[in-house]
């Protein structure tokens, strides 16, 4: 199979970077969803369904029987809340305040799917948070960076100052668990680096 024939069904500049940064040739083909919570849906079973769901739509959209598709969807989760990308600044400080001082999980799930078989991984990384201040908050909103990140956050980025530790995958976090992702694509015959 050529190696153009994988299919990054994001748009996220980050998930792109990181799947770069294993030296995977992929084309974008953003896939969106309903990213919905169903009722009583678990959250390891929501971010699992979420980018299966990515990978599926993407694969019946391009109409090519040697495609492969990886998608991805990531969630905060703290206590029994799940928290996606913020709706706006209320629900992003709203989402920074029950974060800080505690310990949250960020669940990562990756599909990778062709026309004959799919696998799918869930990456679960625990992030233990330093207290912020409103004020922090108000100032970090006014970054522009939490608009479109999972529980209003990114470690990648200003993001990193409220994390004490983490537990897990730090790419992960990010969106990506390098580690995980490059196993499912040697899986599919998709070397992630060239050798010499």
């Amino acid at each position: 199979m050529a190696p153009s024939k994988l299919l990054l069904a994001s748009k996220s500049p980050q998930r792109q970077k990181l799947l770069n940064q294993i030296g995977a040739d992929f084309l974008v083909f953003a896939s969106d969803i309903d990213e919905s919570r169903y009722e009583n849906e678990v959250p390891e079973s929501m971010v699992v369904r979420l980018a299966e769901t990515k990978a599926a739509r993407c694969l019946n959209r391009v109409q090519d029987r040697e495609a492969i598709v990886l998608a991805s969807d990531t969630i905060v989760v703290a206590g029994d809340k799940i928290f996606g990308k913020p709706t706006d600044q209320n629900d992003a400080l709203s989402m920074l305040s029950l974060l800080s001082g505690k310990t949250h999980r960020v669940l990562t799930a990756v599909s990778v799917t062709s026309c004959s078989r799919s696998e799918t991984i869930c990456s679960e990384t625990f992030v233990n948070f330093r207290v912020i201040n409103d004020e922090e908050a108000k100032a970090y909103w006014k970054t522009g960076e939490p608009r479109d990140k999972a529980g209003a956050y990114a470690i990648q980025g200003f993001g990193a100052a409220f994390v004490e530790s983490i537990n897990g995958s730090y790419s992960g976090v990010m969106g990506l668990p390098l580690f995980e992702t490059a196993k499912l694509l040697s899986d599919f015959g998709i070397m992630c680096w060239k050798h010499a």
